[in-house]
Order: structure tokens, then C-alpha cells, then sequence
């Protein structure tokens, strides 16, 4: 059983799209695409530096993009499909429940309306690596911070103000090893409020199918059935923690046997070959790798 996966915003890094354009169809794709988003894709995947692919309103349509025409480039349904925060809209793509076009078209809203409320308060995130679980989860409470993302495999990452993340820097848990991210604010935390309310305001007009395959939801690690209910997921989420924890408990218990990361990749292939013992894993990062992918596919695809 084989599951693909979308990674979530800090992934990007300068020029990752570059070998992508060799393929000629991903090249067209990208160019369409860069229509929908308003955007121009091509040049921020590719010759943009790293500030300016930090922007939320420009590194979230970029992610989808990557990934989506990878996953199309594929031309595979998978057994299970999850992404890390942004990545579930790609996640929804590839499972059926939106089309390319609108899976951009709200992650487009979606970019824009995260940056305009993390423009209000300086806010930012902060990865903690290792100690132990619930003294990192009691100093990130003790500082009135947020458990962002709950990533498993020692990984929390708190969100909050840069006062609240600058006293958890001088007050860190035992053991721990902290690490600011290379993020524009405090995403999946009550600092999204607004954005919730712009994106559920959009949500009942867009076309929506339920999805053709198994989709798991950052919220809980459940998979969903319904597209309207995923949907209505991806809107709350904006403001709720990602527990892809839970993610990747279920893949256990569904017995997923091999994981591919969609491209920028990397962050998800470590964390389930920490937390998922025995699974095969690909980073899918250029075209080189879609062969071994393939083979991937072949061997696991149940």
C-alpha cells in the first residue's frame, strides 16, 4: 500500500522548480497555472531568492503547483493521500475532490488572506526538536504559545508571538533543540482567525467531488469520505494545529508499505522514516527520481 504526500510551507527552497521545467508538460502546466494564481510560478520557483519565496501569499500557490504537477506527471491514483498543512490542498487534488484550477484558486485566497492577518501582529514559528513530549508541550503552554504542528517523531513546532517565541529560546524544554522556521507568522493558531473567515465565505461556491481514494485530514489523522466534509476540514484547519502525527498513525493501521513526497521534498520522508520503521520511502525531487518512483509504485500499489 502506497501512499503519496504533499509537503507543507517552509519546504520551498530557491530554484527547486528548475529541472521541473525539462518536462515539457509540467513547463505548459506551470504556465497555465501561473494564470490561475496571478503569479509567475516559473520565475519564483526557479531565479527568486529566498525572501521572496518566504511570502506566504506567493510560497503557498507555489508548493501546490510543484506538487500537483509532479503528482499529474505520475499519472497514478494512489491507495492513500495526505498533506502537511498547504499540501492538503494538493492532497485534494490528487484524491478527486477539487480540480487543479480550484485547488490554486484557494490556495491563491488562501496565501493572500494568511498574509494579510499575519501582517497584523509579528508573529513567527519555531520547530522543537526532541525531549520529552509532554514537558515540550508544557513549555510551549507555559509561554502562551500554540502546538502548531504536532509532526511526531520528536517534532513540535510552536507558534506565537516573537516575544512569547523569544522567551521559549531563553526557557527551553530540557533536552530540546529549538530551530526558527522560515515562516511569515504564526500559521494553524488563533492569529488565523480572519483567513478562516475569508476562506468559509468562498467555500460553498467551489466545486467539490468526493474523493476517489483514501484522504486523510491533518486535523485528526482520520480518513475522509466526503469531499464537502474536506472541504469544509481545509477551511478550519487554517486555524487549527496539524497533527500529521495522526497522519501517520493511520497509515500505519491502513499498512501502508512505501511513502513518496511530492516535491520541494524531503521533511516528510524523514519524519516517516523516524516514525514509520520498515516503510519504503522516495524523496521525489527532479524528474531523475520519477522512475524509482514509478518502480515505487509498481512494487506497492495495492
Amino acid at each position: 500500500m502506497i501512499v503519496i504526500a504533499s509537503p507543507g510551507q517552509g519546504a520551498q527552497t530557491p530554484g527547486f522548480l528548475q529541472p521541473w521545467l525539462d518536462v515539457p508538460e509540467v513547463a505548459d502546466r506551470l504556465a497555465w497555472w501561473s494564470a490561475v494564481t496571478g503569479l509567475d510560478l516559473v520565475r519564483y520557483g526557479t531565479t527568486a531568492d529566498a525572501e521572496e519565496i518566504r511570502d506566504t501569499a506567493i510560497a503557498q500557490p507555489l508548493l501546490v503547483s510543484a506538487a500537483l504537477a509532479a503528482a499529474l506527471t505520475l499519472e497514478v491514483t494512489p491507495d492513500v493521500v495526505a498533506g502537511h498543512s498547504v499540501g492538503e490542498l494538493a492532497a485534494a487534488a490528487i484524491a478527486g475532490v477539487l480540480t487543479p484550477e480550484a485547488a490554486l484558486v484557494f490556495v491563491r485566497e488562501r496565501g493572500r488572506a494568511m498574509a494579510e492577518a499575519a501582517a497584523v501582529t509579528e508573529t513567527g514559528m519555531t520547530a522543537v526538536l526532541g525531549g520529552d513530549p509532554d514537558e515540550v508541550l508544557a513549555a510551549i503552554e507555559k509561554h502562551d504559545l500554540t502546538p502548531a504542528n504536532i509532526n511526531g517523531a520528536g517534532q513540535v513546532v510552536a507558534a506565537g508571538t516573537v516575544e512569547a517565541l523569544a522567551a521559549l529560546a531563553d526557557d527551553p524544554p530540557p533536552g530540546a533543540r529549538l530551530r526558527p522556521l522560515s515562516v511569515a507568522g504564526a500559521f494553524h493558531t488563533e492569529h488565523m482567525a480572519p483567513a478562516v473567515g475569508h476562506l468559509a465565505a468562498l467555500a460553498p461556491g467551489m466545486p467539490v467531488a468526493d474523493p476517489k481514494t483514501r484522504l486523510l485530514s491533518n486535523r485528526d489523522g482520520a480518513v475522509v469520505s466526503s469531499g464537502r466534509e474536506y472541504v469544509d476540514r481545509l477551511v478550519s484547519q487554517v486555524s487549527s494545529p496539524v497533527r500529521w502525527d495522526a497522519c501517520m498513525a493511520t497509515m500505519r493501521e491502513l499498512g501502508v508499505t512505501a511513502l513518496i513526497e511530492l516535491p520541494p521534498a524531503g521533511t516528510l520522508v524523514g519524519l516517516a522514516r523516524r516514525e514509520l520503521k520498515g516503510i519504503q520511502t522516495l524523496a521525489l525531487k527532479t524528474p531523475a527520481d520519477l522512475d524509482k518512483a514509478r518502480e515505487l509504485i509498481e512494487a506497492h500499489a495495492s
